[in-house]
């Protein structure tokens, strides 16, 4: 039996599979150990060599492992039920299979022995950056690197030696090959992108990978439904993000792709959207506000974003604003009370109410926030 790669994902036409984890125990007493019946097949599908995801179970229990490729066996000490296992599996995907980017698990590992470094690439949306090596894993993995990363280099050395018998110097040597990961990568610089990810075609990949799910939601048969059975349908396609800043951080690549899409409707309508997103707890203030500091063209063009991120200052200020009265004193509260930002889901408008004492709430002044 077969299940998803990544199992966050409940989708049971993911594509990304592999086989359920077969455990057997062998002996007993202190002679006790657990056999992984299928851990080269297992392996296979993440596209790691099964000595990785068996000394991973090894580094997370404390105990210890044993490798024998040939017969294939892989060992771990004591006794461990398979289910316990598959679940310790799922945090070795996290770690070092899945794309920190697009959470694909079509990835590379690229050793550099010399600066101690792992590299990680992803061939489904280009990404590269460098794996945390703190992880007691990494200690074995740059002893023990992948053999396609031996195979690359042997062929580094071939070509090399080629140019060379053809007449070429050192310097002149194709470097082609070399796909050692960057010195430094810093992961939360959405600008920081590689050539091919800014292509108009790679951008085009992306809206339609991030948001296939979401145009789902405009089909005709959904758009006979009432509004409110629409919303529903909305929120239970995003509500995966609740307490998940990574998942939040997608939420909003896909928003912007929504956007695009739509841009005459959705554009104006900017902050009363990111305002719904965050009173319904599906984005958090943080996250709202690190993204707003920043213009990145990985989802839609530079211009858009900046059409994007200039729509929704004003749910960003009162976001803002709303912080740091909270950080303030209690004496400084009342200085803001005559000023309260409003939501009206019945008007889906965002608005800003000025509140007076003497005058009763229906009939305070109304200022739309998209006139600001």
């Amino acid at each position: 039996m077969s299940v998803n790669v990544n199992r966050s994902v409940l989708d049971q036409f993911y594509r990304y599979k592999m086989p359920r984890i077969i455990a057997k125990v062998e002996g007993k007493g202190n002679g006790i150990k657990t056999v992984i019946v299928n851990m080269t097949d297992v392996a296979k599908s993440l596209n790691r060599p099964p000595t990785y995801p068996t000394k991973f179970f090894g580094c997370e229990l404390g105990a210890q492992t044993q490798f024998d490729a040939k017969n294939d066996r892989f060992i771990v000490n004591g006794s461990h039920e398979a289910n316990k296992l598959q679940d310790m599996l799922d945090g070795f995907i996290r770690k070092f299979v899945l794309c920190p980017e697009c959470d694909n698990p079509e990835t590379d590992l690229h050793i550099n022995a010399k600066k101690q470094t792992i590299g990680n690439s992803c061939k489904a949306c280009g990404y590269r950056g460098m794996l945390d090596t703190r992880h007691k894993l990494c200690t074995f993995i740059l002893r023990n690197p992948p053999e396609d990363t031996g195979s690359v280099k042997k062929k580094e050395k071939k070509s090399k030696k080629k140019d060379k018998e053809n007449g070429s110097s050192d310097g002149e040597a194709s470097n082609h090959n070399d796909i050692d990961a960057p010195d430094a990568v810093d992961g939360d610089d959405d600008d920081q992108d590689w050539g091919e990810e800014t292509t108009e075609e790679a951008q085009q990949r992306r809206m339609e990978e991030i948001s296939a799910h979401a145009k789902n939601l405009t089909l005709s048969e959904d758009l006979e439904k009432p509004l409110e059975k629409r919303v529903n349908l909305f929120y239970n396609f995003v509500k995966f993000t609740h307490n998940n800043k990574k998942a939040q951080k997608y939420l909003l690549g896909g928003f912007e792709c929504l956007v695009k899409l739509h841009q005459a409707q959705l554009l104006p309508r900017v902050p009363i959207v990111l305002k719904d997103l965050y009173d319904a707890d599906l984005l958090e203030e943080d996250v709202i506000l690190a993204w707003a500091e920043k213009v990145s063209k990985k989802y839609v063009s530079k211009e858009l974003a900046k059409e994007i991120h200039a729509k929704a200052v004003p749910f960003v200020k009162w976001l803002k604003e709303a912080e740091e009265e909270s950080e303030g004193s209690g004496a400084d509260e009342g200085e803001d009370d005559n000023v309260e930002v409003v939501y009206s889901s019945s008007a889906r408008e965002l608005k800003v109410e000025s509140v007076t004492p003497e005058k009763p709430a229906e009939e305070e002044d109304d200022l739309d926030i998209d006139a600001i």
